[in-house]
């Protein structure tokens, strides 16, 4: 008598459940913009969605608490001049989040614990480097300020945000960029392009170094992203136009470590993993499933574990950091999956039926704290994130406020400030140029002491719109 061998792995029971309709966030306008991101960011603290809006570009940032209907008047984040086309959250202060638009730009936004008010318009930072639209954004895994982007003018360039000054550009991709995605502690990255390529650059020695063309022998978009040991998930599509995903080793690019295909659909997959179970997510826009599978180091490599179905196709989709998932309830991910017109979480849960902390399902993951300084990274050094124990679940850590070289953030505000190069200072007579130059003086101290002062007192009404006083 034969019998069958199952598989064994704690994660094998998996399910996804979607919360009850009154804990959605209703009445979002998701944006319409014709891009594959993801268009929602996540983090413990808030979620972001890029939503339509007139005259430029907008996102909507609501506290995690905020559940219900949200207001048609609530205040957005406002200050691109084009549409919004990816936004990130920084893995090491979860009031900034960064933005990046058709308008060639990238901005860096602090985010208010309380409700603001009145529209958020002034970025703390602005960088600007690219000739074309600007479809990429992603944090350092590890080091503090460095981000990088990627615009349709096929530049990458890796920013200082503390300087607001670019640190490299890399221009190897002939062709526009599908994506990027940071290895486990930030030293190399992979690239997926319009050139059916996909790339391991090593930024800091400014090369490509490992490539493969066709991972997917379909012409249409790939998606790549780096496991937490070294190895490339990839998704694609067979010349057949099936869907498809793949595992690589960039030291060995010749024969996939596994290639497994999917089925029959345009929608491009996009992929949400979690370094501390080895599970990947699979979300495709226009599909209403979340496909999700181990990846492990015996074969078949990718092993599938299950699928969570609904009836509303999805627009875009957010992945919760481990950091914010509730362990009291087994919680192991979250998703944000975006409808028309809301924003639904889903709960991906291990059954157990012990209220304990389970050691088992939370190794200690990502936290709030940088591992590198920009200096050291940039220095050759690398080191990955500084992890936390989960054990007594994690709390936020209050605002805290992005420092930023002060000479760079007034460089980056009024267009005016920009312009003044071109005034010739020999015409004009000794005294009121220093008259001009000592108003200018006094206007940057005013404008310094009043941001100071607006900021104190948001910490301040944070205490209380917290309940911490």
């Amino acid at each position: 008598m034969s019998r069958s061998i199952v598989r064994q792995s704690k994660f094998r029971h998996v399910f996804g459940q979607a919360v009850k309709a009154d804990q959605s966030f209703d009445d979002i306008r998701v944006s319409k913009v014709t891009w594959d991101s993801s268009f929602c960011a996540v983090n413990p603290k808030f979620l972001a969605v890029i939503v339509e809006s007139s005259g430029g570009g907008a996102f909507l940032v609501l506290p995690l608490s905020q559940v219900g209907r949200v207001d048609k008047n609530y205040p957005l984040v406002v200050g691109h001049s084009g549409p919004v086309l990816d936004i990130d959250w920084c893995p090491h202060n979860d009031n900034i989040l960064a933005s990046c638009s058709e308008d060639t730009t990238a901005m860096v936004w602090q985010i208010p614990d309380h409700t603001p008010s009145r529209p958020i318009s002034e970025p703390i930072v602005v960088l600007e480097g690219h000739s074309k639209r600007v479809g990429i954004i992603k944090w350092h895994p590890s080091a503090r300020n460095i981000l990088l982007t990627a615009g349709s003018d096929n530049l990458i360039i890796i920013w200082n945000v503390g300087t607001g000054e670019p640190l490299m550009t890399m221009d190897d991709h002939p062709d526009l960029i599908y994506n990027v995605s940071w290895n486990y502690n930030g030293s190399l990255f992979c690239t997926t392009c319009k050139d059916r390529r996909l790339r391991v650059c090593d930024p800091r020695k400014n090369e490509v170094v490992a490539e493969r063309l066709s991972p997917h022998e379909g012409i249409r978009p790939m998606r790549a992203i780096f496991t937490k040991e070294g190895n490339i998930f990839t998704t694609g599509f067979t010349r057949m136009s099936q869907r498809e995903l793949g595992l690589w080793d960039p030291t060995n690019f010749e024969e996939p470590i596994a290639l497994l295909e999917l089925d029959t659909s345009n929608g491009v997959l996009l992929p949400f993993y979690d370094p501390d179970t080895n599970i990947m997510y699979l979300s495709g826009k226009g599909d209403s499933s979340i496909r999700y599978f181990e990846i492990t180091e015996e074969p078949p490599y990718v092993h599938y574990i299950s699928t969570f179905s609904s009836k509303e196709p999805q627009r875009g989709m957010g992945f919760m950091p481990k950091r914010g998932v509730d362990v009291s309830k087994c919680e192991i991910a979250r998703l944000y999956k975006l409808h028309e017109r809301k924003c639904e979480p889903i709960m991906m849960t291990v059954p157990r039926k012990s209220d304990l902390f389970q050691d088992d399902l939370y190794p200690d993951t990502a936290g709030p704290e940088p591992a590198l300084e920009p200096e050291e990274w940039m220095d050759g050094q690398d080191a990955d994130p500084i992890l936390v124990s989960m054990r007594d679940g994690y709390i936020p850590p209050k605002s805290r406020e992005l420092k930023v070289a002060k000479k760079n953030v007034l460089d980056t505000r009024p267009a005016t400030r920009r312009s003044m190069s071109v005034v010739d200072g020999s015409s004009l007579p000794p005294q009121l140029l220093e008259k001009l130059v000592e108003e200018i003086q006094n206007l940057k101290a005013t404008v310094l002491s009043q941001e100071k002062r607006i900021c104190d007192l948001e910490n301040e009404l944070s205490k209380y719109t917290n309940g911490t006083v």
